[in-house]
């Protein structure tokens, strides 16, 4: 490792033909390399993609209830749910009131109730029951699988 002046080190990537990349700027002294400018920054996004694509990311399913619906269509969403679950997926359930199903607000409450409580083993709430305009909607996330 050798520590050039300024001047000289541009004068040694000349002769090169090649550029002076500033790598860490805050060291002291400076810390420069003679390199291809166009091949370094290549490097830099190549990197930055590679810990991009390694990121974690969250995935939030939905499933959508009505107001009146069945055991049937419960038990079919729920199997669903906890297959996003096991998958490690967010689930958000809501319930959608269309028309005048908004006066069935408890029953929509205590179907999403339900559907936490069937899904106890599988999930703990982020979002209880909460009404937005005509949805009425919870966030499940799941809970840490055991090995």
């Amino acid at each position: 490792m050798d520590i050039y002046s300024r001047e000289d080190a541009i004068k040694i990537a000349k002769e090169q033909g090649l550029d002076l990349v500033e790598i860490s700027p805050k060291a002291d002294p400076p810390v420069c390399k003679v390199i291809d400018y166009s091949k370094f920054k290549y490097e830099q996004k190549k990197k930055q993609k590679e810990i991009k694509s390694k990121a974690h990311k969250t995935v939030v399913k939905e499933i959508r209830f009505g107001p009146n619906t069945d055991d049937h269509d419960f038990n079919f969403k729920l199997k669903h749910a906890e297959k996003f679950l096991k998958e490690g997926a967010k689930v958000r359930a809501y319930v959608h009131f269309v028309g005048r199903t908004i006066v069935f607000k408890e029953r929509g409450e205590i179907l999403l109730l339900k559907f936490i409580q069937a899904l106890e083993e599988y999930a703990k709430v982020e979002q209880l029951p909460k009404l937005e305009r005509k949805r009425m909607s919870i966030i499940l996330t799941p809970k840490a699988l055991k090995k």
